[in-house]
């Protein structure tokens, strides 16, 4: 997608940290929301987080909205899903089919509840075009909820002759030019996303692609807008109170979807 799909403006941060609105009409983009499914294991490594994500007992949905018009990124809502039986096994690439009908029960209970937070965009852990389907779950969750999505890979399929080796060293080539991401141009011409180092000093990327209704410029202007670390804060918390909640609440207490 080359160009953005929704009503609303982009705030502008100011050095102070304060929000500068402008004066245009349109509505002004106030509630991000950002979904995460944790899982019943430790996940210390990618190999690990596949392995639970295969074999977990339970699993908990998450979706937290937050006001990124606030200096502090606000968290004005917070709502979870615990599930205890998984219809659709775990399979490689296919993660989209497990994961998004827990986030779009989610969704749809604020919207059937007419929940004032309902957010107008959504970060989501997990690639959108980025993919080697050139279709993960940010493009899947978003189609399906028709909202704006955008897609947040901590790891990088090799799709289209990217490569990790290959990415650090474009980006280490952009060290004295000021620039702190790249976009990711495969081997056959087609843009898949874009590379970006979040803080200083960041040796880890973080992968953006587009999900749905967001064109990849616009996308990298709001992570760049909502990182506080690593991974952009709508996702960050959406990740600690999944692992939170699920640590909590015994998976026998869980849910199932309908």
């Amino acid at each position: 997608m080359e160009r953005d799909d929704f009503p609303w403006k982009l705030p502008i941060p100011s050095s102070s940290g304060n929000v500068v609105v402008e004066e245009e009409e349109g509505t002004l983009l106030k509630y991000v929301g950002g979904v995460d499914v944790s899982y019943s294991k430790e996940l210390d490594s990618a190999a690990a987080a596949a392995a639970a994500a295969a074999t977990a007992a339970c699993g908990c949905g998450s979706l937290v909205v937050l006001d990124v018009t606030t200096p502090t990124l606000q968290v004005v809502y917070q709502d979870f899903f615990l599930l205890t039986n998984f219809d659709v096994p775990y399979i490689p690439s296919f993660l989209a089919f497990r994961e998004a009908p827990i986030l779009l029960q989610l969704l749809q209970k604020m919207k059937n509840t007419d929940n004032p937070f309902y957010p107008q965009l959504l970060l989501v852990d997990g690639n959108g075009l980025l993919h080697p389907r050139g279709f993960g779950l940010a493009c899947h969750l978003g189609v399906l909820a028709n909202i704006p999505t955008i897609g947040i890979g901590k790891n990088l399929h090799h799709v289209d002759g990217l490569t990790q080796s290959g990415v650090r060293q474009l980006l280490q080539a952009k060290d004295n030019s000021g620039e702190d991401f790249i976009t990711l141009t495969g081997s056959s011409g087609c843009v898949w996303g874009a590379a970006m180092r979040s803080t200083k000093g960041s040796c880890k990327p973080i992968y953006i692609s587009v999900g749905h209704r967001v064109s990849l410029n616009t996308a990298i202007k709001i992570v760049k807008m909502i990182c506080k670390y690593r991974v952009p804060e709508p996702i960050r918390q959406a990740d600690i109170r999944s692992r939170d909640h699920l640590q909590k609440n015994s998976c026998g207490n869980g849910g199932t979807l309908q």
